[in-house]
């Protein structure tokens, strides 16, 4: 897989991020196949790197509470 340049990357926080800041994840909608995934405290450290279809199942999985604490 090639890198991906994120300079120009629009963030959002997850809805499912608690609004004191804390436990925050944001995500990118900018890349069709992929979804880009990092921590709002941490804005210039990593990133992780999903497929589209992955990530939609998990987000499906969450939503349906499938995932226990």
């Amino acid at each position: 897989m090639r890198p991906i340049d994120l300079s120009a990357a629009a963030w959002r926080k997850s809805s499912y991020s608690n609004q004191d800041g804390g436990e925050c994840v944001e995500v990118s909608d900018d890349f069709a196949p992929v979804v880009p995934v990092r921590d709002s405290k941490v804005p210039h450290g990593p990133v992780l790197v999903f497929p589209a279809a992955g990530w939609a199942s998990f987000v499906s999985a969450v939503m349906d509470g499938q995932l226990s604490d």
